[in-house]
């Protein structure tokens, strides 16, 4: 009962500390969960923010080519009146369209120069600060250096009267400002891009995906060749779906991304907990498992010691009686007896007393071993109790102590004595098979019912209504931990009896 009692308690400590890990287990996985939808809700906001302004950026490269168009048609529409000079039948209203173009070109300071044939400086604006500078050049030839300015655009070709003249012109000061504005727009945003304040990775490519143009928060040496670049923009691609982008120059661009270092970390931390707790369970339950069996061998040694200190004296008592008695009116055979005895009490001494110590063991013959101890037990059972010994005809010789070898057999005969109630056939059967010995311990008794079969060996264990839950598990501990084999019950059926196996190696 008090097993029982010690396994319960046992059992209820054990589900108390797994109930609370998991209790934990799932309240930092919630916290983490919490925080990890956060961090998603970041990155999302934030590939919703890049769209958006990706969006702006093509915008305003599509009003700004408009604004180019209509500078252009500006020009064109100036060019037209000088053009309708041409035509005798003006009159009057030539003036005021050219005033009213002039006045156009002038608003929008859009840089022009007209040049006749003879590449010469025949009207000019716009050029430099004041109207004085832009004057000086007229009638000037112009310089390569002038021409330059006006390459980007192409010229108009047109005749006024006969004469052939070339205009020129370029960006206004507003087109230069909006494309000043428009190209900080665009290194603003690549910038906002790859170096977010959420510290997404990030790496933004080319239309062909082999060419970076920007990336934050991500080492360099992850993309630094073709293929690792291929391989991260997979592996990032698995995860989230790049952002298309309509840079300002009207170039496709792509932007791949990843989870944050957070958001990686939190995912796998529950995961880590878990381990630990596992680890940390497994690491208590072994200090718990090792400290009671430091315990439990204390208390073997103790008790060992005690025990085999405590026969010392009555055993050399009654040798001494022996040795009195011997020669007296006292027949042969009764002495006899009593010095078996007296050496059976030496023999129990002796195997407590190297219970805690390093026994020393020696090649001795297991069949003779068997055959004593059987041939103990069998004067000192009861009369309806056989003995069946099947042994072989050789020697079989194994590194044993036999002091202890002959306990371990005695206990498990007197468990099988006492669970076939007195009443019964206990059977040894010892056979080799290789390098290994099989011995074999049979009883007709009552069985082991299964559902105990399994604490059998464990100290404090016993299916006796007195027992105390000692034999199996010094046997346990003499066959393996001194005799370093095996001892286990290879089957036991109720009703019908129990066999136990002891394996060792031979010599």
């Amino acid at each position: 009962m008090k097993y029982k009692k010690s396994r319960k308690g046992k059992w209820i400590i054990i589900t108390a500390t797994l109930v609370l890990g998991f209790a934990a287990l799932w309240t930092i996985n919630r916290f983490a969960q919490q925080i990890r939808n956060s961090e998603q809700e970041k990155v999302r906001l934030w590939a919703n923010a890049i769209g958006q302004k990706a969006e702006l950026v093509s915008s305003t490269e599509t009003f700004f080519n408009e604004v180019g168009i209509d500078e252009r048609r500006k020009v064109k529409l100036y060019i037209d009146v000088l053009q309708s000079f041409n035509n005798k039948d003006l009159g009057s209203d030539a003036q005021f369209y050219l005033n009213y173009v002039s006045y156009i070109v002038d608003s929008s300071r859009t840089p022009f120069m007209i040049l006749d044939s003879d590449s010469t400086i025949t009207s000019c604006g716009n050029i430099h600060q004041s109207p004085q500078q832009d004057g000086a050049l007229i009638g000037t030839k112009v310089t390569p250096q002038l021409l330059a300015l006006f390459a980007d655009n192409p010229p108009f070709h047109y005749q006024i009267w006969g004469i052939p003249l070339t205009l020129l012109y370029r960006e206004s000061q507003i087109y230069s400002d909006m494309r000043a504005m428009l190209d900080n727009l665009n290194r603003s945003f690549l910038s906002e891009v790859t170096n977010n304040s959420v510290f997404v990775p990030v790496i933004v490519v080319d239309s062909s995906r082999t060419s970076v143009l920007g990336s934050g928060n991500i080492s360099p040496d992850q993309f630094s060749t073709p293929q690792r670049l291929q391989d991260k923009l997979k592996d990032m691609a698995s995860e989230n779906t790049p952002i298309a982008l309509r840079l300002a120059n009207q170039s496709l661009a792509y932007v791949y991304y990843e989870s944050t270092p957070l958001l990686k970390m939190l995912r796998i931390i529950p995961l880590i907990y878990l381990f630990l707790a596992i680890l940390l369970l497994l690491i208590s339950y072994n200090l718990f498992r090792t400290a009671r069996s430091e315990e439990e061998n204390r208390v073997w040694v103790g008790m060992a010691k005690e025990t085999a200190h405590q026969l010392g004296t009555p055993i050399s008592s009654l040798s001494g009686w022996a040795d009195y008695l011997q020669g007296k009116t006292l027949e042969e055979p009764y002495l006899s007896e009593i010095r078996k005895d007296i050496d059976r009490l030496d023999t129990i001494a002796r195997r407590f007393s190297k219970i805690g110590s390093v026994p020393e063991l020696s090649d001795d013959d297991l069949c003779e071993i068997i055959r004593h101890t059987i041939s103990y037990m069998e004067k000192r059972s009861p009369r309806k109790v056989h003995f069946v010994t099947t042994l072989p005809d050789r020697p079989v010789v194994a590194p044993v102590n036999r002091y202890l070898f002959e306990w371990v057999i005695e206990n498990i005969c007197k468990n099988a004595i006492d669970a076939m109630e007195g009443n019964g056939t206990f059977t040894t059967i010892l056979t080799t098979e290789g390098n290994n010995i099989n011995i074999d311990l049979c009883d007709t008794g009552k069985g082991i019912p299964a559902s105990q079969q399994k604490y059998i060996f464990e100290s404090g264990f016993s299916t006796k209504q007195r027992g105390w839950g000692l034999g199996l598990s010094l046997a346990r501990r003499i066959v393996q931990e001194y005799h370093k084999g095996r001892i286990f019950l290879k089957y036991s059926i109720p009703g019908q009896g129990s066999v136990f196996r002891i394996t060792l190696k031979q010599s």
